[in-house]
């Protein structure tokens, strides 16, 4: 007996609203579970490893002076790093979006450099830069400044893989903002620095401070570049990965990570700060 139309299109659309339903499902499903083994489960496990032992193990694991001249060498490199990239993302930002040059495009790109090229890699350039076989650096020993094998060395390549953050950040807000108010303000007759306190900065701030957190995110937990020209000396140019990476190598997996759990709370900080800034800016594009 054939079915009637009607119930065969009725039967169709409830099939065809499953397959709907089930689609979104699976996928979220899927990304959830995705998320859950590669990432909460391997930061989940960093605490979990700290504090197997006892939590006097754990704070024990920050008396050792090596530890803490980690601790203070990485925070001196981001206290460092991060306000320079500041001030170079927020004035690079500004020409590249507020101005018409020459070689605008060259400089977008020379402003990506960093995420293209391997930190190690970064790392070797600036040995064969400052290094004593260079001229430059040879010339910078004899003078009593040392860059490679010291921290002024890790600072520069800190500064180096961290440039793009800020700039990359604030470049397509600030042409998604355009021009008329700076403009307006100029008829008005508003000077340079005037027109950038009160109408520019207040318009990027939060996509300013998005910038900041994932710079400094990356100017702590930085390894690659940093471990090719530190020369592995501890107490005086480990960083807190290397000095993580070496306990770990030591067989002391307490004190490892113990130390880990720093890195793990900023990315989690990182992590919280930058949902709270994007929800800031998507509020903002609403209003």
């Amino acid at each position: 007996m054939p079915v009637p139309a009607t119930v065969y299109h009725t039967m169709k659309n409830v099939a065809k609203g499953w397959k709907e339903q089930i689609a979104p499902v699976t996928l979220i499903a899927v990304t959830l579970l995705f998320v859950a083994l590669f990432l909460v489960l391997p930061l989940a496990s960093i605490f979990i490893e700290a504090f197997r032992k006892g939590v006097s193990l754990y704070f024990a694991s920050f008396k050792d002076d090596y530890a803490w001249s980690a601790i203070y060498l990485t925070i001196l490199c981001a206290l460092v790093a991060v306000p320079l990239n500041v001030a170079f993302g927020v004035v690079a930002a500004w020409c590249i979006t507020k101005f018409n040059f020459r070689g605008k495009n060259v400089l977008v790109t020379l402003i990506d450099v960093p995420f293209a090229i391997s930190p190690v890699v970064a790392g070797l350039v600036f040995i064969l830069t400052f290094g004593q076989r260079s001229a430059l650096g040879s010339w910078l020993v004899n003078h009593g400044f040392k860059i490679i094998y010291a921290p002024p060395g890790i600072i520069l390549v800190t500064i180096f893989v961290t440039i793009p953050f800020v700039a990359r950040e604030l470049i397509p807000l600030m042409e998604e903002q355009g021009t008329l108010e700076e403009e307006a303000a100029v008829v008005l007759g508003a000077n340079g620095w005037s027109i950038f306190w009160r109408i520019t900065l207040p318009n990027i701030k939060w996509g300013l401070l998005y910038g900041v957190i994932l710079c400094n995110a990356r100017a702590m937990g930085e390894f690659g570049a940093v471990s090719v020209v530190s020369g592995h000396l501890r107490g005086s140019t480990m960083t807190l990965p290397q000095q993580i990476e070496i306990l770990h190598a030591s067989y002391d997996a307490v004190s490892a990570f113990s130390l880990a759990t720093i890195l793990a709370g900023l990315a989690l900080v990182t992590l919280v700060a930058k949902s709270i800034v994007e929800w800031k800016i998507n509020d903002r594009r609403i209003h």
